[in-house]
């Protein structure tokens, strides 16, 4: 069996081993693969793995021995699933790798809005504080979560997660999604339609996965719904906020900031909306990234072929 790796180096940049995978057949690792290469390299594969490198139609088609597609990422929409179904080809995804680490970044993000601490550490650095005529200083807002109410769309595991620390710093936790739940064991926790969520919320934080119908979910109109003085996070997906829209609401004042890990193209264009707009956090992709993530995403992946190669796939989609 050969296994051809398209993107390996986002997984594996040198810290992790592909050893594992050399158990199941030849394998040959790109660390990345532009669109135009994939069938030159891959033409021969039994097994393709691959992150964000796309599989379209007309390249499943030209793949003539390929059998399984193992996507090392959870998000499959760069799949061609009917194409790759009609040729009974298996394709399967790694999920909840990286709860913890999304979790910790987006309180990250939401405590750097709450406190700007890198930018008050500059400003020491800077001298500011040794000049100052008072015991400290502040040149930002200072926020306090306790009491604040967090709106968080989706509660998969990682909206849970989001909701356990939430709920653990004070927080009053409000929820929606398709799907609703027994939380009894939740205290301060309530399901909520999402218009109620919007327009109660302190701190908005999205993690729902990217479908027609949450495509730019946060937009003009949602944004005029919002408090003033909210905060608007996103680790799930770029997609799911109009750029232009959420730019113009920070420039104007209509919400108070947000901090965001994902935009809708990767890596984004030079002139994207939200690199001048204020109060804007953004992190290059990094939450699932951690090494800890990535080594339950690589176990994950070794197991997901190992169930392959005998003949009882897990993790399909």
């Amino acid at each position: 069996m050969k296994i051809v790796v398209l993107d390996g180096y986002a997984l594996n940049p040198g810290d992790l081993s592909w050893a594992a995978l050399e158990q199941f057949g030849d394998v040959v690792i790109y660390d990345r693969t532009s669109v135009d290469l994939i069938v030159e390299r891959a033409f021969d594969a039994d097994v393709v793995l691959t992150n964000k490198v796309p599989l379209s139609s007309s390249v499943i088609a030209q793949l003539d021995r390929l059998k399984y597609i193992g996507v090392m990422a959870t998000g499959y929409n760069i799949i061609d699933l009917e194409a790759a179904r009609a040729r009974d080809i298996i394709v399967t995804n790694v999920p909840g790798y990286s709860t913890a680490s999304v979790v910790q970044l987006t309180f990250s993000l939401l405590m750097e809005l709450c406190f700007r601490v890198q930018r008050h550490s500059d400003a020491v650095m800077e001298g500011k504080w040794a000049a100052s005529p008072d015991f400290c200083f502040w040149d930002y807002p200072l926020v306090e979560l306790s009491e604040k109410t967090l709106g968080i769309v989706g509660f998969g595991a990682i909206g849970q997660g989001v909701a356990d620390v939430a709920l653990a710093l004070g927080m009053q936790v409000m929820a929606h999604s398709r799907t609703e739940t027994d939380q009894s064991h939740r205290k301060n926790f309530k399901w909520v339609g999402l218009e109620e969520l919007l327009t109660k919320s302190d701190v908005i934080s999205l993690h729902c996965p990217l479908t027609p119908q949450t495509e730019n979910l946060i937009n003009a109109e949602s944004i005029r719904k919002m408090k003033s003085t909210s905060l608007l996070i996103n680790t799930s997906r770029g997609g799911l906020i109009d750029a232009k829209a959420l730019a113009d609401a920070l420039n104007e004042g209509l919400i108070a900031g947000a901090g965001v890990d994902v935009l809708r193209q990767e890596p984004p264009e030079v002139d994207h909306p939200l690199f001048g707009a204020k109060n804007c956090l953004i992190t290059p992709h990094i939450a699932w990234a951690t090494k800890e993530a990535r080594g339950r995403c690589m176990q994950i992946l070794i197991g997901n072929v190992k169930a392959f190669s005998k003949g009882a796939a897990v993790n399909r989609v």
